[in-house]
């Protein structure tokens, strides 16, 4: 699977309160299509399907909503994509082809959601690196 595209169609954030001690951080991923994507371009043994996703992120008791919506491009092998489309009817999305999916959804869209956050000072929702002073004994 290559990724020939990644466009972000909606981005929205809102901070309803300030930050409590019960806070919460509840990231869900949603794909909410699965479409073969037509290109003259593209003359090779894949196909080239889109992938319509949603990331939210909620910040819970009602703290704050982050949401970054768009579309994937990805080329894949013919029988595979005809595979996944087939499953896609029945609203079905295969192991083989969702795990890399959302791991590709988490890292480009977590991008944009990590910057919404600071802007709205918000703590982030996947833990970063950071550096300790060392114990010395």
């Amino acid at each position: 699977m290559r990724i020939v595209g990644f466009n972000i169609t909606k981005i929205s954030a809102e901070k309803l309160k300030e930050i409590s001690k019960d806070l919460k951080i509840n990231t869900n991923i949603n794909i909410t299509d699965i479409f073969e994507l037509k290109s003259e371009m593209l003359k090779s043994k894949e196909n080239l399907l889109g992938a319509k996703f949603t990331l939210k992120i909620d910040y819970t008791p009602e703290i704050a909503k982050i949401e970054v919506s768009g579309i994937l491009a990805v080329l894949l092998d013919k029988k595979f994509s005809k595979e996944i489309l087939e499953n896609w009817k029945k609203k079905k999305i295969l192991d083989d082809f969702q795990a890399p999916l959302f791991n590709i959804v988490l890292k480009k869209a977590s991008l944009k959601a990590l910057e919404l956050e600071d802007e709205l000072n918000l703590p982030l929702h996947l833990p970063f690196p950071s550096f300790k002073k060392e114990n010395k004994k």
